[in-house]
């Protein structure tokens, strides 16, 4: 198993929508999620997890230890077991073989973490497989998401749209067209910021190098490869990773993340690309010992 990483990160993504849903709120009828208050659009961290998991999945399909734990379809359970049966323990001898050997929960959990890769990026309860106390316990993953919140207010709009299709004869006989609708946003550029914990992929996951570069990969890419319809066009325009020199860090995260500043152009009142955005980060103001890459 390769070597856990050695230097904390933090990061910032920066992704945007066009004539789209990113994340629709099932308590609202499927409206964009947003801020009440200010108006700000959300992306939950959940959402972007999701997509990260998918790209991983379709580019390490089959690879031993790129194995997706949290996907839709597979019980959990039934990964739970996996863990048993892949260390050849007899779960009627789990009790027994508990008492003489304290190290067993943690060689469970740890078969679970190279094995699966986003319990060793994300973490993972396991604990919902109590039969027979089959227990793989629970990971605190080393990185995290925040959720994503739309860098300006946004307007989400009601679209009317029409159904021909029908499904039964009784449809046909009606010979009238139903009526539908969805709710894009029309454009919004959309904030995330991350951490990677070196500290905790060294006591827990084993989280190493080179799954730290297809963390990236999948940042990027996360879109790319999970199209719809309902989410329209969205694209990841901009990563920006912080590299600590250390494993506990240089400088708390906030200091970095106020490095990072996105705004309208002078001049632009709505928004509707891109290219209508100015992106600003401050290198110069970085604490010693971290330094910026930027990955587009």
């Amino acid at each position: 198993m390769a070597e856990p990483i050695k230097n904390r990160y933090e990061f910032v993504i920066l992704f945007d929508v066009e004539n789209g849903n990113p994340n629709g709120d099932p308590d609202a009828g499927n409206l964009p999620r947003l801020d009440p208050e200010t108006g700000y659009g959300l992306v939950t961290d959940v959402c972007l997890k999701r997509k990260i998991r998918n790209y991983v999945e379709t580019v390490k399909e089959g690879e031993s230890g790129y194995r997706i734990y949290i996907k839709s379809g597979v019980p959990l359970n039934r990964s739970d077991a996996e863990a048993f049966t892949g260390l050849e323990i007899d779960p009627k001898t789990i009790k027994e073989l508990k008492k003489k050997d304290d190290q067993l929960d943690t060689k469970v959990r740890d078969w679970m973490c190279r094995e699966f890769y986003d319990i060793r990026t994300f973490g993972a309860v396991m604990t919902t497989f109590m039969k027979n106390n089959l227990n793989c316990g629970q990971v605190r993953g080393p990185v995290q998401l925040s959720f994503a919140r739309s860098v300006d207010p946004i307007v989400p709009q009601e679209i009317t749209i029409t159904r021909v299709a029908i499904t039964t004869e009784s449809d046909a006989e009606n010979k009238g067209t139903e009526m539908g609708r969805k709710y894009i946003v029309p454009y919004a550029l959309y904030r995330c910021e991350g951490y990677v914990s070196a500290n905790l992929a060294r006591k827990t996951t084993g989280f190493s190098e080179e799954d730290l570069d297809l963390l990236w990969q999948a940042i990027l890419n996360m879109f790319e490869n999970d199209r719809s319809a309902a989410r329209g066009k969205m694209a990841v325009r901009q990563l920006i990773v912080f590299r600590h020199d250390s494993e506990l860090g240089n400088a708390p995260a906030y200091k970095l993340f106020d490095t990072v500043t996105a705004r309208c152009r002078d001049g632009v009142v709505s928004p509707r690309s891109y290219r209508d955005y100015e992106v600003v980060i401050d290198t110069d103001s970085l604490p010693e010992g971290v330094t910026c890459t930027q990955m587009v």
